[in-house]
């Protein structure tokens, strides 16, 4: 717990610094380009309207997801993973790619996969803001319900930092590990639920025990609880088993990532 502490304190200590590099480095990306960072919107706007062109119109047809507009259901879930699969990729990629900069930092490396984070975050407020323009379009008001969001963020960043951590440490350890992640997330983006209804698409009492399955999956839980939250479905106490599950999940990968960063932190380097 000590390394767990560690690494908190040091994404504190260096919050102003996160924010300047963050800053720093979506200028650099997109400087070349004439439209800049209007790319960090545009990008992920465009394969919305592909994945709504084939999957609400080709597979669904347009019918109503849950009473709801597919639309409406499938933005709040597929902005939520677009955040999560940038920021799961870019922070595994985040120590291995600053090579040069590694041995010459003067803050601490555990802060990099944040700093990654910090930057995806710009094209996801943009992506919520249309989010919440669509949903006042389609007449689905704010109610209690949105409270919890916080909650469902709050989920949202701990398991990416939780991640990020470990899947950093160990990429530099395994360069393998970051194209098996890869594969790992192009599965994932099925198996979350971002554009399919697991409790619709699969029925009969046999198959149940495989949704179970699929949702102690961290992500699924937290794209279900935004949805949960804007669509007025449920409050987050009311999934006991998968709360604790969660939580447990991501002590385990914040102890266990902790303790791999600050074992061979010193030694980067000389792997990379």
């Amino acid at each position: 717990m000590n390394d767990v502490k560690r690494v908190l304190f040091e994404q504190i200590k260096n919050f102003g610094t996160i924010i300047r590099i963050s800053k720093y480095e979506e200028r650099a990306t997109y400087q070349s380009h004439y439209l800049g960072l209007v790319w960090q919107f545009l990008n992920p706007a465009i394969q919305i309207g592909i994945y709504y062109l084939v999957f609400g119109i080709g597979v669904n047809r347009g019918r109503l997801m849950e009473g709801t507009p597919y639309i409406i259901w499938m933005l709040i879930g597929i902005i939520a993973w677009f955040f999560i699969n940038n920021s799961l990729l870019g922070g595994s990629n985040s120590i291995y790619s600053k090579v040069g900069m590694v041995s010459k930092m003067k803050f601490p490396v555990s802060i990099l996969p944040t700093v990654n984070i910090a930057s995806n975050f710009v094209s996801y407020r943009a992506m919520m803001g249309v989010l919440m323009a669509s949903m006042f379009i389609f007449k689905v008001y704010p109610t209690i319900y949105w409270l919890q969001y916080v909650y469902y963020f709050i989920c949202m960043m701990a398991f990416l930092f939780a991640f990020g951590i470990l899947n950093s440490t160990i990429t530099v350890l395994v360069r393998d590990y970051h194209i098996m992640l890869q594969s790992v997330l192009r599965l994932l983006f099925y198996l979350s639920g971002a554009i399919w209804n697991f409790q619709t698409l699969i029925q009969g009492e046999e198959h149940r025990w495989f949704i179970r399955v699929l949702e102690l999956n961290p992500i699924y839980y937290i794209i279900e609880g935004f949805r949960d939250s804007f669509l007025s479905k449920a409050w987050f106490f009311e999934k006991g088993t998968q709360t604790i599950f969660f939580w447990s999940i991501i002590t385990l990968i914040m102890i266990v990532g902790s303790h791999l960063h600050m074992k061979f932190r010193a030694r980067f380097v000389d792997f990379i």
